[in-house]
């Protein structure tokens, strides 16, 4: 493992010389920047924790993109990027949201896919659905996968999410605008599962939005924006889920930077559930009376904000990072 070590050297100089003005018994102090090899890494302060649980709580099914505004928040207060691994990992709590407030939808989904299996006239609309889910994962899943460095080593750049929070707003706009918005819940096909599958995988980048992007292909589909945000959320859970799962391990022994002890990844995924539990109930709520386009008058104004901030060198677009 390697941490950042940055110390204070006092040098006296002596021997009767001069270096650069410096005479025998002059104190001078420099800092020095050293990499060291050790196992530990400097902990996450609780404060930075406890505010990116709050907001990956608020956010994660939001179409405003919650690794987006993890990483906007991060280097905005506390001068870091907590890394993909923190967010994959507190992602948990909010897929234990999902799973909370779909429990019935989800049971009846596996008992039909599995009834299904052994017995042809079973085989449902839920047993349809099993097998939507399964589909519409393989495309994040396999992209994700080969593609995880890529995301870490170049798209966590601030200026990246700041221009995708802004153009991305625009395809919600017309989404809106063109979608048919008249096809119900029993009316969802391998079609849409395929196309909305392939929308996840744009969450990959930050500042496109998991909902945002799935939600959008929902719209143009024709589905109505309930049925596109209730797929979309069935839809991420084994994509969310194996991905928290498969970065516990760069969560507790990140490669560098700072980490977030046991304790701390406990209390971040609990609250990310108590308010991603209520971030559900309140989209599917709106969405039943309000548009999509109220999201991107608000995600507009946030990416040419944090451009501004960037521009102006008041925010680094490539803070110091974790895994």
């Amino acid at each position: 493992m390697h941490y950042t070590l940055k110390y204070t050297l006092h040098i006296i100089y002596c021997e009767g010389r001069r270096t650069r003005g410096v005479r025998c018994g002059d104190v001078i102090t420099t800092s020095i920047l050293a990499q060291a090899s050790t196992g530990v890494s400097e902990q996450m302060p609780w404060l930075e924790v406890i505010v990116l649980s709050i907001i990956q709580g608020l956010t994660e099914f939001l179409p405003v993109s919650s690794s987006g505004h993890l990483r906007i928040a991060s280097t905005l207060f506390f001068d870091n990027d907590p890394g993909a691994s923190f967010t994959a990992v507190v992602q948990l709590g909010t897929e234990a949201a999902v799973l909370v407030y779909f429990a019935k939808d989800i049971f009846s989904i596996i008992v039909s896919w599995f009834k299904g299996l052994v017995n042809k006239d079973a085989r449902d609309f839920n047993y349809r659905m099993g097998w939507m889910v399964i589909v519409g994962t393989i495309p994040v899943s396999a992209i994700g996968f080969l593609t995880k460095d890529l995301i870490r080593e170049n798209l966590r750049n601030l200026w990246i999410t700041a221009t995708v929070l802004v153009l991305f707003s625009f395809v919600f706009i017309i989404a809106e605008r063109f979608g048919r918005k008249n096809r119900d819940y029993e009316e969802l096909t391998m079609r849409d599962a395929i196309v909305m599958g392939f929308a996840q995988c744009l969450a990959l980048i930050p500042g496109v939005s998991r909902s945002g992007g799935t939600i959008s292909a929902g719209l143009f589909l024709g589905l109505t924006r309930e049925v596109a945000a209730r797929f979309s959320f069935l839809l991420a859970i084994p994509a969310v889920l194996a991905a928290g799962l498969f970065s516990l391990d760069d969560a507790f022994q990140p490669q560098a930077g700072i980490a977030a002890s046991g304790t701390q990844l406990i209390v971040g995924t609990l609250i990310a559930f108590v308010l991603g539990y209520a971030s559900i109930a309140w989209l599917l709520k709106f969405v039943a009376n309000n548009t999509f386009s109220w999201f991107a008058v608000y995600r507009i104004p946030l990416g040419i904000f944090v451009m501004l901030l960037l521009y102006t060198g008041e925010i680094n677009p490539l803070a110091a990072a974790s895994v």
